[in-house]
């Protein structure tokens, strides 16, 4: 089983997008029993609120539903619960081990670091640009579930 945690700082907009496309990618694919796959975020701001309508009615362009889904706060103990631990951008990935304190078995990332071109997925809550979040999101995805594919499951 591969755990997979996908973490953005409110965890109402990239991380979950990233929880849902990545959900309906290893479904696809024939996959889904073997992933486990959520979201968190680095702060307390949101916790307990629903995705950000933006970002829901962008996963629900793709025929994802993201239902029920609501904010919740990464922990230290979900360093030991998931095989990867995914940050959307660089300041996600510093909250991220001020949270775990530490990474000995560099299961911390970013998201596009997978892909040919890394960089950080933009914030679409201060951008307005749920498109490009969301072509990031798929294309880290994708990049993520290949590497994964490659790495882990023979």
């Amino acid at each position: 089983m591969i755990k997979i945690l996908f973490v953005c700082h409110g965890n109402i907009c990239r991380s979950p997008m990233a929880e849902f496309v990545m959900k309906k990618t290893v479904k696809e694919q024939g996959l889904a029993r073997q992933f486990v796959i959520a979201s968190a975020a680095t702060s307390r701001e949101e916790i307990g609120n629903p995705v950000y309508p933006p970002a829901k009615r962008k996963l629900w362009e793709h025929g994802i539903a993201c239902s029920g889904k609501t904010a919740v706060q990464m922990t230290k103990a979900d360093y030991d619960k998931y095989d990867y631990i995914v940050a959307m951008d660089s300041m996600n990935l510093r909250n991220i081990l001020r949270i775990i304190r530490s990474d000995p078995q560099q299961k911390v990332s970013l998201l596009l670091d997978f892909t040919d071109h890394p960089h950080s997925v933009a914030d679409p809550w201060y951008s307005g640009d749920f498109d490009a979040a969301y072509d990031d999101i798929e294309k880290g995805c994708a990049a993520l579930l290949a590497h994964i594919l490659r790495e882990d499951i023979r």
